[in-house]
């Protein structure tokens, strides 16, 4: 691994999280930044951010999430709903003596930063959403949702199946990450490649070999992917999956809007979520600026690491300025 920081272990109520760190504001002129991963990810996704923005005067910190990485992994899948993973990041500011911090999520890390702003406003000084937008609670449970629209053989629907799609993935890790870390296909080949691109456990058990070519990561960082997973297995990400409906239960009745002042950067090659999914954000998130970058698929920070991190230091520096 190079170029990236060692972790510090820190007790986050009770749950040991890796943390990551690139001190580029050592006088706290400026909130930190909190960068939040998804999944399949690590605090590793944000080895092209970390020291940029650390050179923009910015404290830069990554964690690797509960279940993930060198953190805790606990088996329960009880323990990875939104309100417990936001509680674990209140514990993680606490322990380091941070009162808020502007959240950087994408993947599921978005869809837990956006729920950082809902559940714990007092603790956010601004959001930014990489690919992930907010969504207004749906009026039906999502998983029946997602099932009616894509079918059972949808990943989300068959993660929901306790221990197979970790067990699955673990018998060949490196196989996994080769068929994820893949270059986006064009928008017009993603007619052709629906519903079964959806079917992640059906390709990865009996679709073919990867290709060599297409790989968006250097060897040598697809292998701290593979290295990590076998510490961890996969079942802390896959238990983010199994409370989806939980979530959308505990939201009933809730304010679902986010007062923080945030950033949204889309992929316009992203099919797992397209921009157009982030029409109408404005309605939960009256201050918010939202731009796309063309040509970029879902893994933004390794295939566009550049414009994504120019505009997300744009948007900082205007928000935040000293």
């Amino acid at each position: 691994m190079t170029d990236f920081p060692g972790p510090t272990m820190i007790d986050a109520g009770g749950v040991a999280l890796a943390v990551y760190e690139a001190d580029g504001d050592p006088n706290r002129r400026r909130p930190p930044v909190l960068f939040v991963h998804g999944w399949p990810e690590i605090a590793y996704a944000w080895k092209n951010q970390l020291g940029a923005f650390a050179e923009a005067g910015f404290h830069a910190l990554a964690l690797d999430l509960k279940g993930f990485g060198r953190s805790d992994a606990p088996p329960d899948p009880a323990l990875y709903d939104t309100a417990r993973m936001t509680g674990d990041f209140c514990a993680l500011m606490d322990a380091l003596g941070i009162g808020k911090a502007i959240f950087c999520g994408h993947d599921w890390g978005g869809a837990l930063v956006w729920a950082m702003g809902q559940l714990h406003p007092d603790r956010v000084a601004g959001i930014i959403g990489l690919c992930t937008p907010l969504h207004p609670r749906p009026p039906a449970p999502p998983l029946a949702i997602i099932e009616k629209r894509f079918g059972p053989n949808h990943y989300i629907v068959q993660f929901q199946k306790r221990d197979a799609p970790e067990r699955l993935f673990e018998t060949d890790p490196e196989r996994f990450f080769r068929l994820m870390f893949r270059a986006p296909a064009p928008r017009e080949r993603w007619p052709d490649l629906m519903p079964q691109i959806y079917d992640l456990p059906g390709r990865f058990r009996d679709g073919p070999p990867p290709p060599e070519k297409g790989l968006l990561i250097s060897e040598d960082d697809l292998q701290v992917y593979v290295e990590a997973y076998k510490r961890s297995g996969f079942h802390g990400g896959v238990n983010l999956y199994r409370n989806i409906d939980s979530n959308w239960r505990a939201m009933e009745g809730r304010n679902e809007s986010v007062t923080a002042p945030s950033l949204w950067v889309g992929a316009d090659l992203d099919m797992f979520l397209p921009p157009e999914t982030a029409d109408g954000m404005e309605a939960l998130i009256p201050d918010l600026e939202k731009h796309v970058i063309e040509d970029c698929g879902h893994w933004m920070m390794w295939e566009k690491p550049d414009e994504a991190n120019a505009l997300m230091l744009d948007w900082l520096m205007r928000r935040f300025s000293i």
